[in-house]
């Protein structure tokens, strides 16, 4: 990302604040080409855990057309058998999921409307089918590249504030299905250059699952624009 190119911010509040500047192109490719992906001991821990705590990391992608990266400011945990909003619920054990099944440190990537994909963390011991889905980060390299495979400026927030905008930013597909995320290539997770604030919420389209909607398996860096939506709290019929 070419260097004085700001990252909008926003309060807790949801008052939007002056953007404040990212860091110049060098400082972050040097953080990350510097950082080791994330060891597995990392994922492999309760899913709620990896989903707080991988606000602020960062996902690197590579490829043949360059570099990109961005850094993790809204995820969510599924917790399944038990959790009706998994795909993985009462056990569902299919081609679809099963590398929610395996050691964790994994990618699950699926398809969702026949259209967009989805990237998951697999989390948790193996036999534990729970996986965090990652629904926005924050551009910090290849921001022009990602503009140029969503076909927008690279300023808009639209370019990776959801799901499946940022599978298409960082051109992760199908393809992706099962890759180890702690091998280093060609998609990883590392460290963020600086720590991040966390709030949590309900997760977003699951009401579905009845109770289990209102789990407060969100998390989110509440002063990032690229949040996906603004935290609302959901109440029973």
């Amino acid at each position: 990302m070419a260097t004085g190119v700001t990252s909008p911010r926003r309060s807790v509040t949801g008052v939007r604040r002056s953007p404040t500047p990212v860091p110049s192109t060098p400082r972050v490719e040097s953080v990350v080409a510097g950082a080791k992906p994330l060891p597995r001991m990392f994922f492999a821990r309760p899913v709620l855990t990896v989903a707080r705590e991988c606000i602020g990391k960062v996902i690197v992608r590579r490829t043949p057309e360059g570099v990109t990266a961005g850094r993790i400011v809204e995820a969510e945990a599924y917790r399944g058998p038990e959790d009706l909003a998994a795909h993985s619920a009462h056990g569902r054990r299919t081609s679809r999921t099963e590398v929610m099944f395996g050691p964790a440190g994994h990618a699950y990537v699926f398809l969702i409307y026949g259209l967009h994909c989805h990237f998951n963390l697999v989390a948790g011991r193996a036999g534990e089918p729970h996986a965090v889905l990652i629904r926005a980060v924050e551009p910090l390299i290849g921001a022009q590249l990602m503009a140029t495979r969503r076909g927008m400026p690279p300023e808009r927030v639209e370019l990776t504030n959801g799901p499946g905008k940022l599978c298409e930013a960082l051109a992760i597909t199908r393809s992706e299905y099962g890759v180890d995320l702690c091998a280093g290539d060609p998609l990883c997770v590392v460290d963020g250059p600086a720590p991040a604030r966390v709030a949590r919420s309900p997760r977003i389209g699951v009401d579905y699952a009845g109770q289990w909607a209102l789990r407060p398996w969100r998390f989110i860096d509440p002063t990032s624009l690229y949040v996906s939506a603004t935290p609302r709290k959901k109440k029973l019929a």
